[in-house]
């Protein structure tokens, strides 16, 4: 059997990584988990998060179905 780096077998490290989610658009950091305002997006294979200002001021663009850059 081969164990992880670490000496754990349970994934590694003692403590979970945070991330920081940041608005694709603007630039605004959410610490943690994004906000349930907030709109996810996947544009050629990539997640990509935009705060609720974005959102709102964009809201037929995505319900559109339009990629971020013809916004």
């Amino acid at each position: 059997m081969t164990s992880l780096p670490g000496g754990s077998d349970q994934g590694g490290g003692s403590t979970p990584e945070r991330r920081i989610h940041v608005c694709a658009r603007c630039g605004t950091p959410a610490d943690g988990p994004p906000p349930a305002t907030w709109t996810c997006s996947v544009e050629n294979g990539v997640r990509q998060y935009f705060c609720d200002t974005c959102s709102r001021q964009n809201l037929r663009a995505i319900e559109g179905r339009l990629d971020s850059s013809w916004w």
